[in-house]
Order: C-alpha cells, then structure tokens, then sequence
C-alpha cells in the first residue's frame, strides 16, 4: 500500500484506475481490472520506442540546428510540418528579434577543480568530475559531411528568430492552459541528439498522441518548442514579453476562443538520454589512474546506462511559486510511480539554466531531465554536453528508453492534469 499512501500524504489525487490497480495487487484480489477504464493508461500505451528514436533521427537531418541558421529554420520548418501532419491546430509561430553578441573564439574545457558553489540554483559539487566545456570549433567535428552541414555560423547583429508551437484546445476550460516545451536550437557542431532533440522529439511525440482522434482534455495544453534557448533563454523570454498579458482574455469577445488561456503551469524538457553516473578515473594498460601535465587524475563517463539511473524532475526552490512548482514535481513524480514503465523518477529542487526558469516566478514551472542540471552537468556527468559527440549514434536504446520513460512520465501527469478523456473509435 506505501504506492498509494506516500502520494496521497503528499496531497496528490491519484486517477481511480490506478489507485484500483494497486489496491488489488497489495490486497491479492481477483476483482476484474477492466471495471474502471483508465484513458491515462491508454495514452501512455500509444508511446513508442521507435517512434521516438525516429522523431529524434528527423531532427538530427538538421545537424545542431545553431540559433539564427539557414539549417535552424529547416528545422523550424519540419517540426512545423510534422506537427501539422498529427492534427496539432492551431500551429503558430512566435516571432522576436534577437541580436547575437560578437563571436567568440573556441571555448576551452575547463579541467576537474575543488568542490564549490554551484553556478546557478546553490549546493555543492560532490565527488570525481570530468573536463566540461562548449565546443566552438568547427573543426572538431571528423565528420565531414555533419562539418558541412554545420559549416553555416550565426550572423552576428540583429535578425528575425522563431519559435514553434500547437495547441489541444480544451473543451470544457479552453481559458486554461498548461504548457509543455523544450528547446529546438543546439551547439557543439554535432547533431544536438540529446541537447535537446530528446527534449523536441518527447514534446512532438506528446503532441501526436493527445491530437488522436477521440482524444479530448477539458483545459488546454500547449506545444512549444524555444529557439535560441542556447544564447541565454532567448525564446522563453520573447514569449513571456509578448504574450503574458494576453492571458485569458476572450477574442473575439463572446467567442470561446481564447488565443492565450490562462496558464496553470509549464513542463519543460532539456536532455533526457544520458544518465551514466559519476565519472571513473581513466586508466592505462597497466591498469594505473592516467593522471594530466599537473599531476591530477583524468575522468571519464562510464559506457552504459547505470543501473540507477532515473528521470530528474526539477523545480527552484528559490523562485516565488516554489511551493506550487514542488507540488507539480511530486504530480509527475506520483505518475511515473503507476505508468512509467522502466525508470524511476526522482525530484530535486535546484532548476537551472532552461527555458522554465523565465517563468519559475510566475507560475508552477519543473523541468524534467537526465541528470541534475547544476550538480551532475556541471560536474561532467555527460561528455556530449555542447561537443562534436552528441549524435544520434552515440546513444543506446538504453539511453533512448530513458526518454521515453520521461515521455511517459510527462504525458501522464499532464493528462490528469488536464482532464484527458479517451473516446473508443470504431
């Protein structure tokens, strides 16, 4: 019974179906499972592995998609028509300009130091670390068809971004609205697979299924995919500018329509696949630490996928709806515990550096990821971070069924959340 109890001593409504499910496994009874159909369930049941892994290899055809690109509006472009391919109308654009700072040259890696501060959202670094850095040099890329692919650098100056989004219209609330994001844009001079086309490909995924004919939610649930997430939250912020105040106001007055229904919380999404653990010392053949020109030891990543590894859900614990975020974190930790179907979620306070932090003042806002964003990235959990290496073969299906387990976990919670109801079709 401690699946039941633990959520609901947290204050979280759990759907019949599964509060029934798990009563009969704890319980031992026989009684027909098939009483109360669960449309959460069957939403999830829709998510697939191939399909996503296929989402994820479309949007690599773009290499990093780098904000400002000929190859970043390509990729605007098909995520546009695929979203429209699914049924996901209205499918919009929200237009800004953006004025890219002076290029800089080749950020360096920067070697394993003492434990600190975190850079952002507090706490400490603990334990081995691994070089981290942005990788800005074209070159650094063997591959020579991706080199040419991603030849193109951002003009530097002001130009015209974008970013795309689509929206179920609720059919009892359309005036509410919950949003799901992640970030399109890339760096690294790779195929930006995991940062974030694993964060993209979950969203458009989510998309498809919740337009399915006979699927309806009684509040909105908008789609958003950010650019320019990598110059600074660029497109998370345009958002907020142009369209906070719009909330909830009904256009054409008496209409039901509702071109920006009030929002009751966001969802982001920014990486997703990697969640190998703590880096290892390197070792030579003798089996000895290899160690650096001063002496220190050298780390790497692990090849496979721990055996502990989980979906990170992450709320600030220093933004002004702290209290409703952390709630939000614990929904979707209690709707991975009944529908995700592999790894484990676990939540943590410390959210930083993505697009739902221009929003974590504002209303309940969580990000989902592979590992925590200041302790475990910072520290050089994951190699492919921004480099020539963040391809689409660098991962496993291990890896990729970290994903989807996200995929799951967010597609449940927001279901209920949403009042998601499923009509049979013949």
């Amino acid at each position: 019974m401690l699946r039941i109890l633990l959520p609901l001593a947290l204050g979280l409504t759990l759907p019949p179906a599964a509060v029934q499910a798990q009563t009969q496994l704890a319980t031992g009874t026989a009684a027909a499972t098939a009483a109360t159909p669960d449309p959460v369930a069957h939403l999830v049941g829709q998510l697939d592995l191939s399909a996503y892994k296929a989402t994820i290899k479309g949007l690599t055809q773009f290499g990093d998609r780098r904000q400002g690109t000929a190859r970043n509006r390509a990729a605007l472009d098909w995520i546009e028509a695929q979203l429209r391919a699914y049924g996901c109308t209205p499918v919009e654009r929200l237009r800004y300009d953006f004025t890219e700072p002076a290029r800089r040259g080749p950020v360096a890696l920067q070697p394993r130091r003492a434990a600190g501060p975190a850079a952002q959202g507090g706490g400490t670094l603990f334990g081995n670390r691994a070089a981290i850095g942005v990788n800005a040099d074209p070159m650094a890329q063997p591959d020579e068809r991706l080199r040419a692919l991603n030849a193109e650098l951002t003009p530097v100056g002001t130009s015209p971004r974008e970013s795309v989004y689509c929206t179920k219209v609720g059919t009892t609330r359309p005036d509410e609205m919950y949003l799901v994001s992640a970030h399109m844009d890339g760096l690294g001079f790779g195929e930006a697979a995991n940062d974030d086309g694993s964060g993209t490909a979950l969203v458009m995924e989510l998309a498809r299924i919740f337009s399915a004919p006979g699927v309806s939610t009684e509040r909105s649930i908008r789609f958003i995919l950010w650019n320019n997430e990598e110059t600074g939250l660029n497109g998370a912020q345009a958002y907020i500018a142009q369209r906070k105040d719009l909330q909830g106001l009904e256009s054409p007055p008496g209409s039901g329509r509702y071109p920006e229904p009030r929002w009751l919380g966001l969802i982001q999404h920014d990486m997703l696949l990697f969640d190998h653990g703590m880096p290892v010392p390197q070792l030579d053949d003798q089996g000895r630490p290899k160690l650096d020109a001063r002496g220190l030891p050298l780390y790497t990543a692990p090849k496979e996928q721990r055996a502990e590894a989980d979906v990170n859900i992450e709320f600030q614990i220093n933004s002004k709806q702290a209290d409703a975020s952390a709630k939000l974190a614990w929904h979707l930790r209690s709707a991975n515990e009944f529908y995700a179907t592999d790894y484990p979620a676990a939540v943590g306070h410390r959210m930083t550096n993505t697009d739902s932090v221009p929003f974590m003042d504002l209303i309940p806002a969580v990000s989902l990821r592979e590992n925590e964003r200041g302790m475990h990235i910072g520290a050089g959990w994951n190699p492919h971070w921004h480099q020539p290496t963040d391809l689409y073969s660098t991962y496993s299906d291990k890896d990729f069924l970290l994903g989807l387990n996200a995929a799951q976990t967010t597609l449940a919670g927001i279901a209920q959340l949403a009042g998601a109801k499923v009509k049979p079709q013949p």
